[in-house]
């Protein structure tokens, strides 16, 4: 085994952004806890599971109202009890509605006050550390969903605030209102568009970047064999880049990786995970996962260290093939801008 992979060392604390937000290194994504990765798992067992990420040291914990909906929270906020919440910092969101059945994305200012008074409630807790939107309401202009927000954060509800699926503009745009802490966004080594426009403006700006689906939605685990293993109510059986006419070019990228993980004695997970984590120390990945084993692979990714050639080497295995999500969904940062903010005697 490649020196730089023999052990997990304790996981550093980092500071996320610069408004003073401070999380650890890597954190814990908990929606497949509760919701859109097959049946829900037994809380006994969830809970076990981020007791112990918080005694390896893992602190940043990243959950929504939209995850179940509401399950998710309510399980976050029973494991936090008897000491735990002084112990790390909740990351939850809004900004995903249901609607008649449908998904839509809100982010007017009667709906921020009353999502984060609701999240308040199920997790237990007085503030939340980092409230994001989720998805970006592309019917208003963004300063008013901030306007609201800064007033969560003076009223002392809120401690900072992020964005999730935001352009470029709207970023900016918001960033101008209240400062943005954290920007969370898809970055993998099969998902790479973001770093020509929204990295370099969260670079500029001062904003951490929290990188949620750092293993290709679990793809990197095992490649094709994990596709194959996932339960027919798990969404991602839904996604193009898990289809048939996808998975052969993917499952050969899957396969350098793989090669490379042999060479620096380490899995492919804690490859993928490693790039991430050499973007830089304002980058923070969430993997995800139900089951402590996959939790101690992943945080021992933080071990994984990468000259420039293997990076470079990493970067050349290509882009996935497929689109990230099926047509239809919910805004991404691709279509995230917002109307602008017509002011008194500013014009129509």
């Amino acid at each position: 085994m490649d020196a730089t992979a023999e052990a997990a060392p304790p996981v550093p604390r980092i500071n996320l952004g610069s408004q003073g937000l401070v999380v650890s290194a890597q954190g814990l994504g908990c929606m497949g806890m509760s919701a859109f990765y097959g049946p829900p798992k037994p809380d006994s067992d969830m809970i076990a599971l981020i007791h112990h990420a918080v005694a390896a040291g893992v602190t940043h914990f990243d959950t929504s109202n939209a995850y179940g909906p509401f399950t998710n929270e309510i399980l976050l906020g029973k494991a936090l009890r008897e000491g735990f919440r002084e112990k790390v910092e909740i990351a939850t969101k809004f900004g995903i509605a249901f609607q008649d059945g449908k998904k839509v994305a809100r982010g007017d200012p009667a709906y921020v006050r009353a999502s984060c008074q609701e999240s308040l409630e199920r997790l237990g807790v007085d503030c939340i550390d980092l409230y994001y939107q989720h998805r970006i309401d592309t019917r208003l202009p963004i300063e008013l969903t901030i306007g609201e927000l800064k007033k969560l954060v003076e009223e002392g509800k809120v401690k900072y605030i992020g964005l999730s699926e935001a352009s470029a503009s709207t970023i900016r745009r918001a960033h101008a209102v209240h400062p943005i802490t954290a920007v969370q966004l898809e970055w993998s080594l099969w998902t790479r568009d973001v770093e020509i426009d929204i990295v370099p403006t969260c670079r500029e700006l001062g904003i951490g970047i929290v990188a949620y689906s750092p293993l290709g939605s679990g793809f990197f685990s095992s490649g094709t064999k994990f596709v194959d293993s996932l339960s027919d109510q798990d969404y991602r059986k839904t996604l193009p880049r898990f289809l048939p006419e996808n998975l052969a070019k993917n499952e050969a990228i899957f396969g350098r990786v793989c090669e490379i993980a042999s060479r620096k004695g380490c899995t492919a997970s804690q490859l993928a995970l490693a790039w991430i984590h050499h973007q830089g120390s304002d980058v923070c990945p969430i993997p995800g996962t139900t089951k402590i084993e996959n939790f101690d692979e992943n945080v021992g990714a933080l071990a994984v260290k990468l000259t420039p050639e293997e990076m470079t080497e990493l970067e050349l295995c290509a882009a996935a093939e497929g689109e990230r999500y099926a047509g239809g969904g919910m805004p991404t940062w691709r279509n995230s801008d917002t109307p602008l903010l017509c002011l008194p005697g500013k014009g129509e």
